[in-house]
Order: structure tokens, then C-alpha cells, then sequence
């Protein structure tokens, strides 16, 4: 699916779902109403974004540190004919939220979030075991929040 096969409720569905979730029994209902169409309609639509890749990833966001878990941004530097291998390796970790090609000699950023901050150490020399790689990681020293919005 590309940007041109959305329709203007796709669109919408996907600019309103950037602000998060209505705190009420049938959050997809109400959102479904907002924007004019059945909750079926939505969940169907929902899904169709999911399953066609336009949406990689759908649901909360949990501030792992203050459930007692840990987090950390980690980087590799993948050799360009070892890439898609890495990808699937780094991927398979449960621990991995987001993973992401940069044009940087550290090609492969993602950040990994564990039940608990010594989980962290363990799932990076995992990491490094399943891909021969030297894992970096860059704990967080401060944190900003960012609202980033990307209107479709």
C-alpha cells in the first residue's frame, strides 16, 4: 500500500490516532464516530494499514524505566552485505521496540526495553552473540519529550 491508495478517512484515521486513544469503554467507537464511519469499519481499516505495512506498529506507550524495566538506545555497525541478516537477528529480540537503517557509520540504530536494567547487558550480549557484532549502547543521560506528530 502507498500514501496515493489511502483514502481521506485512511488519512484522517491516521492523523487522529497520533493523538492517542480516548479513555472511555469503547475507545474505537468513539474515535470511529469522530471521524464518521462504523467501528467496524475502523478495526477493518485498522487492520488493512497493519497487515499492508503503512502502519508498522499500533498501541501504547510505556514508560519502561517507571515499571522497573530498562531501556537504551544501542547502534551497530552492519557491513552493507550483512544487512538484511542483521535486521532479521537484531528483530528477533522480543526486547527490540523500534529498529532503524541510519546513513552513519553506525548503520542500525534501535532501542531495546527489558522487564529489568540488568536485562539490559544480557539481551545486548545476545545481540553481539547472534550477529558478531560489537553492540553500542547509549543509555539515556536525560530525558526530553518530543510530541512527534506526522500528519498524513
Amino acid at each position: 500500500m502507498s500514501l496515493a491508495e489511502l483514502d481521506g478517512v485512511d488519512r484522517r484515521l491516521i492523523n487522529r490516532l497520533q493523538e492517542g486513544l480516548p479513555l472511555v469503554a469503547r475507545p474505537y467507537a468513539a474515535v470511529a464516530e469522530a471521524l464518521g464511519v462504523t467501528e467496524g469499519d475502523l478495526l477493518y481499516r485498522l487492520e488493512r494499514l497493519r497487515e499492508s505495512g503503512m502502519l508498522s506498529r499500533f498501541g501504547p506507550m510505556y514508560h519502561a524505566e517507571r515499571l522497573g524495566g530498562g531501556l537504551t538506545l544501542a547502534a551497530l555497525a552492519v557491513p552493507e552485505p550483512d544487512f538484511e541478516r542483521v535486521v532479521e537477528a537484531v528483530n528477533a529480540f522480543p526486547e527490540v521496540a523500534h529498529n532503524y537503517r541510519r546513513e552513519h557509520a553506525l548503520n542500525m540504530w534501535f532501542v531495546l526495553a527489558t522487564e529489568t536494567p540488568a536485562r539490559i547487558g544480557e539481551v545486548i550480549a545476545a545481540i553481539e552473540a547472534a550477529t558478531g557484532l560489537p553492540v553500542f549502547n547509549m543509555p539515556k543521560e536525560e530525558e526530553f519529550h518530543v510530541r512527534l506528530h506526522l500528519p498524513v
